[in-house]
């Protein structure tokens, strides 16, 4: 996994000024008592490794009492893992007969490595006996009462990690156990664990075969085994006995809190939901947590929004033993049997009280109220009767003091029998627009100061899901809250700047400004559409408003003026009394959103936009660009219908009418507003059948043989594949097969050029007879095939494409490494493919290869691309163009297309307005070719009478020509003669037929123009629907579906218009992803399943993802869903985690070997290409700089330091300059100092790039520039030791922060007065920097757009060359 970033966590409104506590430098290499203490005893400075000795007194008295005193203070925990206690000294020194302080330090250690997003499991690789060791203990310690309850919260929290790391065997080896079988000894009764044997049959032979073990036992293993099977049950009780404590405290429902995330983890994955769901639900669990008095307490909101996560993994609708989803269905069939058990023994057993309950119809008994009114009548001894005949449990060990009275036997009873929404049905009732009670609820305000200490109420992306459906509905539930937190941040931000006050009673004025909003009036309902059949809601409901542009500057102008239909906009009611009234004090009452003076939100989409008169504006940059610049518009917007029908509601019942007192709309910008789309199409997957693709199904959810999805182990497997130009000679193919047998052909018996066409002859190896398993066990390898790979190669001679160099095919010159070439086989086959590629080591080239291949090999076939960002897109997309693909196949979706450097337009229009210029073109060939053969009439009119022209002229003079190739008297002179086309290409660049050529050549050479022919018609044959259709849209989606073999889009893209294009019929059967593991999980999925199956199927053949996880991950704004829901989990990086085969590329070529090294570390393996060795390139100097790699410090300016995260670093790269920074706002800053300071400079310029780290992932420029810069000449091997010339030493820079202060000030000036706002000086206290807590924590460091109002004033730079 990669290492995550380390934020500071925002402070939470009550102590504001006070900075966040993480370590300082002072701490972990100052005077500071830890840092000396570890100077003293394991960060010792003399050479040799010598053997770590624990004192106990030094853990006892200078570590663990002062931790305990501190109340293990977060930030003295970080001062301790930065010092390397874990590592160095805690793990090495520990023995099995360590002490228990010792014991519980290395567990303190251990989760703020997990909270920290560090890795840990590693550490304890090396000693897994020890391991195991440390393990027992802590299991042990988890159920001491002598502990204090914060200690054992540390310990569950251990324990919560560990099974969050299954994917470590260490940890699976010791956790696996405590959630077996085995666990069923604590259910209530016997005939309960049978009725599941009878369920499913083969638990009996697991629990047959759990005795067996334990008999065979030693007695300390009895011990072990007894102490497992009984560790879960016994620390639930401990959890039952906690709910129910006289005197609730803190530290008892912190625990709570965690005690649920822990059992709400193991019901979430399979492996340990299934069994341990059992026995919870014969625990009662969810009654017992319902009626407990912690629960009650108002205070607890957070362990009732737990409780309801909890119900929904105990009840998800899946068959616990076979994994197997329910269909709605089949979820209502089970939940019927559960109610016809019911009634039988109502029937039997309580015939005289319960009759009318045994024979009532399902849908009268399975409601919550009804069900209870019915058993009523029954005393409190014929409650517990009916219990124990349901086979529900009716008593509890004393420890646990939950007292079974009537209200907990009627709770569990009704608990059990009502009906639940299914996660569908969830899923198509939530709502995916938010409303001021969405957006400031406060499960999702609670996000907003999360730091790990506590856990939240939200799923959790895992290492495996149990369903489908399960990951589908995860991923909608983050999402949509991400989506709300970016929403709600946005507007708070947009009101912080409007600073809404009070002028007159009940009128609220905005003194501020922000380019993201304007005051507009009340909002005119024009039309409320009646609703559709079955339907209560309106079907839509049509507003328009009026906004005023006078205010704004041009560049604000042009951004309002970009807003296009369906982008989606935020209507705002703002009471500034409101606030006056929170700042007065009296907010006891008020919500969160009333704090801020918001009292309504709606979310509305664009429908049109019109002028003053009412006009439609089609193009509003060519409207308004001349004398009808007019400052007013009109836009039309789409409200939402359900929210409409519940404000008119209100309103009927004598509420205000919201739309009166809107007074504010809202924008934002364009990629971060796509999330309604976004969810509507995760929504649509959610309650769909749509399955993945069978032989991906078991890896995607995480179980089953991890190699079980590559192409070695597929029936389909392809034997055969021409590899045209993968391999430039023979060499290389040797050399790219290592360990790898290379047979020529039966017809040659030596070495030959390409094209090479490789067959593959490898058998299994014959299987040794043994009893097969059934349990799949992860730690097996699986099963190997022949360890040596035997490939047939045979050759051919491509064919003769036609006289013209434009007939020539366009090759690869890439001379892959042996990595890549085992790459590009992969891919090139079916099945699951995952590249790993580290910087510069060539994964666009592997991927642009791949989709060469699979276009040539499997013609039939479509391939979809995908990529995280344009750029990303459209680098991969102008290799493929490079490459010898016909351009009519490939097609770009999205608005990258625009920055794409090839001369072709390969968006859906382009590509439209692409196949009628090359019908042009061709008909006029035709009619050239007429002529040339003296055909009379129109020929070339249309497509349709070049196709007539075809088969009645050329294709039966063709006949005639090949029938004098086929007599074998016709010499070549004779074959040159009767070409029927020699007129026709008259005008090839040399002569058609040489002079003294053989008959074979000539032959060659005939064929050759008349597939260049062919060609033409053949292409004219596909231009022919154009000519039919009318429609633009119509000819595009024909394109789409019908002519497109290569279709491109980002990942963004593909989620926002799955629903649209499934829908046209699309169907493809391959997916390529760049930088896969940028990319969120659920943006991974959807390309997966952006088509209808065929036949209960999934027509998809290959997945191939090439990423790097140990680079950028998936951008997510808030810390909770980054951290704690792991919302920034990739597909890519979780398959790697399952142990799917990987192939790592090994080889880079991108930058000098000495800053490569840099990285190194992160890639053990990594060489370096020849090139960048041995070219002068990368031996000479960067121009101005004399090392290889700088760091620049730049002092205090004014005493202040650094306030804001400051550019990364910048890289010159380049035949220009490439300046890279980590956030957008930065870029904005860089690019107003840059055209400040060289935009008119003629000696060097503008650099190439100013970008953000995350945009520019995958690019690469050279070293050496032509023009904008001096090059350099210097030898850095020849300089090492000495002073370069003109060298001159980097002090007092000060400057640059001043610089950076007084452009800061001149573009607060600047933008004072494109507003329209009075002049005034602008002073420090002014230029005081937003607080974290105060301003959107985490910016999309992928947004295009430039946040111009966003003060910063970083102050220290970190420049790094390349």
């Amino acid at each position: 996994m990669p290492t995550a970033k380390r934020l500071k966590s925002s402070a939470k409104a009550k102590a504001r000024d006070k900075p966040p506590a993480r370590p300082t430098v002072a701490d972990l290499e100052g005077e500071s008592e830890f840092a000396q203490l570890a100077k003293q005893h394991w960060l010792k400075t003399s050479r040799g490794a010598a053997k770590v000795k624990v004192k106990s007194d030094v853990l006892k008295k200078e570590i663990w009492d002062v931790l305990e005193k501190d109340a293990f203070a977060y930030k003295s925990l970080l001062v301790l893992e930065g010092l390397q206690t874990l590592e160095s000294y805690l793990w090495p020194g520990y023995s099995e007969d360590s002490s228990n302080f010792h014991v519980l330090l290395i567990v303190l250690l251990t989760v703020v490595k997990a909270r920290e997003k560090l890795e840990t499991w590693s550490i304890f690789e090396d000693r897994p006996a020890e391991f195991s060791s440390l393990f027992s203990r802590v299991l042990s310690m988890t159920l001491d009462h002598t502990l204090s309850l914060t200690i054992r919260t540390h310990l569950l929290n251990f324990i919560i990690f560990s099974f969050q790391s299954l994917d470590w065997t260490s940890v699976r080896k010791e956790c696996a156990p405590l959630v077996s079988i085995a666990i069923w000894h604590n259910l209530s009764s016997d005939a309960k664990r049978e009725t599941k044997f009878t369920q499913t049959p083969q638990l009996r032979k697991s629990w047959k075969a759990a005795g067996k073990r334990y008999d065979s036992a030693d007695d300390p293993t009895k011990a072990r085994l007894r102490f497992e099977r009984a560790w879960l049950y016994t620390l639930t009780l401990d959890f039952l006995r906690l709910l129910y404590e006289d005197k609730e405290t803190q530290e008892n429902v912190l625990y709570c809190e965690r005690f649920v995330e822990f059992i709400s983890d193991l019901l979430s994955q399979l492996p340990t939901r299934r069994y341990v769901n059992t026995l919870l639900q014969d625990l009662h669990i969810l009654p017992a947590l319902r009626l407990s008095p912690i629960f009650s307490n108002e205070a607890n909101a957070l362990l009732r929004d737990q409780h309801a996560l909890l119900s929904h993994h105990v009840h998800f609708s899946i068959d616990d033993q076979t994994g197997a989803q329910l269909s709605r269905t089949e979820a209502y069939d089970r939940h019927c049997a559960e109610l016809g058990k019911l009634q039988r023994v109502a029937l039997r057993h309580f015939k005289e009280k319960l009759t009318v309950l045994a024979l009532s119809n399902y849908a009268s008994i399975d409601k919550r109220n009804d069900l209870e009114n019915l058993l009523e009548v029954l005393t409190d001894d014929e409650l517990i009767k009916i219990a124990s005949l349901l086979e529900l449990r009716t008593e509890y060990p004393e420890s646990a003091k939950v007292v079974m009275d009537r209200r907990f036997l009627m709770e569990v009873l009704l608990s059990t029998f009502e009906k639940r929404k299914t996660f569908q049905e969830t899923a198509r009732d939530l709502s995916v627009l938010p409303t001021e009670e969405s957006l400031f609820d406060q499960s999702l305000l609670r996000t907003d100061n999360y730091d790990g200490s506590r856990p939240l109420a939200l799923p959790k992306l895992k290492l495996q899901y149990l369903s489908v459906g399960d990951f589908l509905w995860r991923a909608l539930v983050l999402y949509r809250c991400e989506s709300f937190y970016g929403i709600r941040k946005d507007i708070s931000d947009v009101l912080r700047r409007l600073k809404p006050e009070v002028r007159q009673p009940g009128e609220t004025r905005f003194t501020g400004s922000s380019k993201m909003a304007l005051p507009i009036s009340r909002p005119s309902i024009l039309e409320v559409v009646p609703p559709l059949v079955g339907n209560d809601s309106p079907s839509a409901v049509r507003a328009e408003i009026s906004l005023d542009f006078r205010r704004l500057g041009d560049r604000v102008r042009r951004e309002w003026d970009a807003l296009r239909p369906d982008d989606v906009v935020f209507l705002i009611a703002v009471d500034a009394t409101a606030q006056t009234t929170t700042m007065n004090g009296n907010n006891h009452i008020m919500s969160d959103a009333h704090k801020l003076g918001i009292l309504t939100v709606r979310t509305a989409e664009v429908a049109q936009i019109l002028d003053d008169k009412g006009k439609s504006i089609r193009d509003p940059s060519a409207y308004f660009s001349g004398s009808n610049k007019s400052p007013i518009r009109k836009m039309q917007l789409r409200l939402d219908p359900k929210m409409y029908k519940v404000d008119m509601e209100r309103a009927s019942n004598g509420k205000p009418d919201i739309y009166e007192r809107i007074n504010l709309i809202v924008r934002r910008s364009g990629r971060e507003n796509n999330f309604k789309p976004v969810l509507e199409s995760i929504r649509t997957l959610a309650l769909s059948e749509v399955p993945l693709a069978s032989w991906l199904h078991e890896n995607f959810l995480g179980y089953g043989d991890p190699a079980g999805a590559t192409y070695k182990h597929l029936s389909n497997r392809a034997s055969k594949i021409d590899f045209r130009d993968t391999f430039l000679d023979w060499q290389h193919l040797v050399a790219s097969l290592p360990g790898k047998t290379i047979e020529p052909g039966f017809e040659v018996t030596s070495s030959f050029g390409p094209p090479y066409v490789l067959e593959s002859i490898d058998k299994p190896l014959e299987e040794v007879s043994s009893k097969a398993s059934k349990k799949r066990r992860r730690d097996t390898e699986p099963a190997m095939l022949a360890e040596i790979e035997t490939y047939k190669v045979s050759t051919y001679k491509p064919p003769n494409m036609g006289p013209y160099p434009v007939d020539s095919p366009k090759l690869n010159t890439v001379r892959f490494t042996a990595a890549q070439i085992e790459a590009i086989m992969s891919g090139t086959q079916p099945g699951l493919t995952v590249v790993v590629g580290p910087p510069g080591t060539g994964k666009t080239d592997v991927a642009t290869q791949i989709i060469s291949n699979i276009y040539h090999n499997f013609p039939e076939q479509r391939t979809l691309l995908i990529a995280h960002s344009n750029q990303a897109l459209n680098q991969l997309f102008a290799k493929i163009v490079a490459l010898d693909i016909d351009e009519r196949h490939l097609l770009r979706l999205g608005h990258g297309e625009e920055e794409l450097d090839t001369e072709g337009n390969f968006s859906k229009h382009g590509r439209v307005a692409s196949f009628l210029d090359i019908r042009d073109r061709y008909l006029q060939e035709v009619n050239r070719l007429a002529a040339s053969i003296g055909a009379p009439g129109a020929h070339g009119n249309s497509a349709e009478t070049a196709g007539y022209f075809n088969s009645v002229y050329v294709q039966p003079a063709w006949l005639k020509f090949t029938e004098i190739i086929k007599d074998s008297n016709s010499s070549a002179a004779d074959i040159m003669q009767a070409f029927p086309f020699h007129n026709f290409f008259s005008n090839t660049p040399q002569p058609l037929f040489p002079a003294e050529g053989d008959r074979t050549a000539v032959v060659d050479i005939a064929e050759g123009c008349y597939r260049h022919i062919s060609k033409m018609f053949s292409e004219l044959e596909d231009v022919q629907p154009f000519e039919i259709l009318r429609r633009d849209r119509d000819k595009a989606n024909y394109l789409l579906i019908n002519e497109a073999r290569i279709i491109a889009m980002t990942s963004t893209h593909a989620a926002m218009r799955r629903s649209e294009i499934a829908s046209l019929g699309f169907h493809y059967d391959n997916v390529v992803m760049e930088e896969a593991a940028q990319i969120t999980e659920i943006e991974n999925f959807i390309p997966l399943a952006m088509q209808k199956p065929k036949g209960g199927q999934m027509a998809l053949q290959r997945v191939v993802l090439c990423g790097d996880h140990y680079q950028n991950s998936p951008v997510i704004q808030s810390l909770a869903f980054r951290h704690y829901a792991n919302l920034e989990q990739s597909l890519f990086s979780r398959l790697v985690r399952l142990g799917i085969p990987v192939i790592t590329l090994d080889q880079q070529g991108r930058a000098r070997p000495s800053i490569a090294a840099l990285y190194q570390w992160r890639y053990p393996n990594l060489g370096n290409l020849p090139h960048v060795e041995s070219l002068v390139e990368y031996q000479t100097a960067n121009t101005g700089f004399k090392y290889d790699y700088q760091f620049i410090n730049v002092p205090d300016y004014k005493g202040r330091g650094e306030v804001e995260p400051t550019p990364h670093f910048i890289q010159n790269l380049a035949s220009k300059i490439s300046i890279l920074t980590t956030y957008a706002g930065q870029r904005a800053l860089v690019k107003d100092i840059l055209a400040f300071r060289c935009e008119n400079e003629s000696i060097f310029g503008m650099p190439k790039i100013v970008t953000t780290v995350d945009k520019y992932q995958g690019e690469q420029n050279d070293l050496l520039s032509t023009g904008e810069m001096w090059p350099s000449s210097r030898i850095l091997a020849e300089e090492e030791g000495k002073a370069a010339p003109n060298e001159a030493v980097m002090e007092g820079v000060e400057h640059l922060g001043q610089f950076v202060y007084e452009m800061t000030v001149a573009k607060v000036k600047h933008l004072r007065a494109e507003q329209g706002l009075p002049d005034e000086e602008v002073s420090e206290a002014k230029l005081q920097p937003i607080r974290e807590e105060d301003e959107v924590q985490y910016v999309d460091v992928a947004s295009d757009e430039e946040d111009e109002e966003q003060e910063e004033i970083p102050q220290k730079q970190s420049i790094a060359d390349e």
